[in-house]
């Protein structure tokens, strides 16, 4: 039992229940009542998208993993209460169950896919897979490339299914009114998570300084100081904060008033709180729970999908 915890903890449960949690929200209350359900609500369309959930969850389990293998070292001094491999999973069955689960998320996607038309998103995770790879062994270490790679594999998660239900060469055709709305769903959250995570990524480069800088990363806390990651960090917070006031205003003329007011009490109004305690964040500790803030503010972006379901079908 203690070692199914750990392999739990190892994977990080809940961040993958973040994942389909996404997924399954834009399937269910973004694309299913834009398309009313037409050809949607099969067996092979709901076996597909389980499929493909499925895979997301794997290669993302199997990116937490070798992050964790490769971070034995760094997390012994950042985190070392948190650690599972070498102290409860060998190493050996760390690596092991990477490969398991990756080659998993890539088999998996192929099998949902129709390859002939969709084998550019097999080749894509297969790309997602290598980059978290890389990622662990030498992208986090440099200034800014982790960060974006991670933020840019959080708006994957949305972007695959978007893929994965229209064709790009003709998703503005007349003949697939629905598509140009999905477009701007999927690019609207694809974008809160890509910033979002852009965010947190920098937030938490300040939380492990320590053992980060001990170990010769090159994280942005460490090659431009504190002070200018904290104005690199609260730059993107205004960014999103104005954009969201932004696309606020833009769907009041649709009268969606309920969106508006979920947008503006549980994601503009946490983020403009997270904002003014970042700035006497100054400890390890504050930044882990500025960090956490964040990580509930995804989520809350992530539950709005339910608030706009009873928009985007009518």
């Amino acid at each position: 039992m203690r070692l199914f915890a750990a392999f739990l903890k190892l994977i990080r449960l809940p961040n993958l229940f973040f994942i389909a949690l996404a997924q399954i929200l834009f399937q269910w209350c973004i694309y299913l009542p834009i398309y009313h359900g037409a050809e949607a609500t099969g067996f092979n369309e709901l076996q597909s998208f389980g499929m493909l959930c499925l895979a997301s969850v794997c290669i993302a389990a199997a990116g937490y993993i070798i992050n964790d293998y490769f971070d034995i070292n760094i997390d012994e001094v950042n985190k070392p209460e948190q650690m599972v491999v070498d102290k409860i999973i060998h190493r050996r069955w760390a690596i092991a169950w990477h490969f398991i689960l990756s080659f998993s998320g890539i088999a998996l996607t192929a099998l949902a896919l129709p390859l002939r038309d969709k084998w550019y998103l097999v080749v894509a995770n297969m790309a997602c897979v290598g980059l978290l790879w890389f990622y662990s062994t030498n992208f986090k270490k440099q200034v800014l490339v982790g960060n974006i790679v991670i933020s840019l594999l959080t708006a994957w998660t949305i972007l695959i299914i978007f893929f994965s239900k229209v064709s790009v060469t003709d998703a503005f055709e007349p003949a697939n009114a629905g598509q140009p709305k999905l477009f701007r769903f999927a690019f609207l959250y694809a974008g809160f998570a890509f910033i979002t995570s852009l965010i947190r990524e920098a937030v938490k480069d300040l939380e492990d300084i320590k053992g980060d800088e001990r170990y010769g990363c090159r994280t942005m806390p460490i090659a431009w100081g504190v002070n200018a990651t904290k104005v690199y960090v609260a730059v993107w917070m205004i960014v999103l904060i104005v954009m969201l006031i932004i696309i606020q205003v833009y769907i009041l003329q649709f009268q969606w008033w309920w969106g508006v007011v979920y947008s503006v009490l549980f994601i503009i109004l946490p983020l403009l709180l997270t904002f003014r305690q970042f700035f006497h964040a100054s400890s390890r500790e504050d930044y882990h729970k500025i960090s956490t803030y964040i990580k509930v503010i995804m989520l809350t972006g992530i539950l709005s999908m339910t608030v706009f379901y009873f928009y985007v079908r009518d």
